[in-house]
């Protein structure tokens, strides 16, 4: 088994507790941390992910992700409005439909890649 690598003192040595600090200092403040930790809970569902990739070429009307997914009205509802809410997507209404398209053409890309790395 390996030993902590904290000295017999019990606390890290002054460069290391200098180099933690420095790594604290330099991230958001916590509000920021939170909207991003909101943004990736957002990203871990399966469904939501999937919508995702379903918008990368085209808007889609709600009508035809529910078909494609083939699940209810109400559960796809519930999934675009946590994407909307978290800056993924945006609708636009039309007639008694929503059409819905990615904020940015780049969101698929950047999910690919994390889910490369975490492969």
């Amino acid at each position: 088994m390996k030993t902590c690598p904290i000295p017999e003192e019990g606390k890290p040595d002054s460069e290391q507790i200098l180099r933690m600090k420095e790594i604290l200092a330099s991230l958001p403040d916590d509000k920021k941390l939170e909207t991003h930790s909101n943004k990736l809970k957002a990203l871990s569902d399966v469904t939501r992910l999937k919508i995702l990739y379903l918008l990368t070429d085209k808007e889609l009307c709600v009508c035809e992700i529910i078909y494609a997914l083939n699940k209810p009205q109400s559960s796809i509802s519930h999934h675009l409005n946590i994407l909307k809410n978290s800056g993924f997507i945006t609708g636009r209404k039309e007639g008694v439909w929503i059409h819905y398209r990615l904020t940015d053409p780049k969101i698929t890309d950047l999910v690919s890649e994390l889910i490369a790395t975490i492969e």
